[in-house]
């Protein structure tokens, strides 16, 4: 039954969503969407993030998510809502290619982007999942936990699936980059100064 049910879903996509080659959507859309998969008894998680500079992790992340029912909804931040939360140089990626590569990966079905100016738990509550995904790094309090039960079946925290995190990538090449330039740029400088002071004199 369920692979029947499956099968359904599968048409039902391939005819619905993935004209041109792509399951990105805007709110109005993934709500229609998640309404007939619901319809057809499907299980939806629900997992949100960044997704800048993809790696290995997000993609062991996605499969394991998405093990957890049958279509796997990704909310990614826009780069408004990145640069409120980590600064003004990120993301690095910006959103339009984050979107596009996280539909690329094999367990995503769905895409939407999440804006600056929605409301707190705004995709959670439109599309209520059966199952959110989240990572213990986003640590939600007994509190929230509590409230997030109105909006979802059941929340799941999953370990990081890589050793090393984007943000620690970033610092990692921040700081390459800083060593070589000093490397290069000091010999160029001193030889200016030396220049500056033979002229003076």
């Amino acid at each position: 039954m369920k692979k029947k049910v499956q099968e359904r879903m599968g048409a039902f996509i391939e005819s619905e969503l993935m004209l041109g080659g792509k399951s990105i959507l805007d709110n109005k859309r993934l709500k229609e969407i998640i309404g007939h998969c619901k319809g057809l008894g499907l299980k939806i998680v629900l997992t949100q993030g960044s997704w800048d500079m993809i790696h290995i992790g997000h993609a062991r992340y996605m499969q394991e998510a998405k093990k957890h029912g049958d279509l796997l909804v990704v909310g990614v931040d826009s780069d408004e809502k990145i640069k409120s939360r980590k600064g003004p140089e990120r993301p690095i990626v910006p959103q339009d290619e984050r979107m596009e590569m996280v539909a690329h990966l094999k367990h995503v079905d769905l895409v939407a982007l999440k804006e600056l100016s929605d409301p707190k738990w705004h995709m959670i509550k439109l599309v209520c999942p059966d199952v959110l995904i989240a990572t213990k790094r986003q640590g939600y309090s007994k509190s929230e936990l509590q409230e997030l039960k109105k909006y979802c079946g059941k929340v799941v925290m999953l370990e990081s699936q890589a050793t090393t995190s984007t943000s620690a990538k970033i610092r990692s090449m921040q700081i390459n980059t800083a060593k070589k330039l000093e490397r290069s740029l000091t010999p160029k400088l001193l030889k200016v100064i030396e220049e500056a002071i033979a002229g003076v004199k």
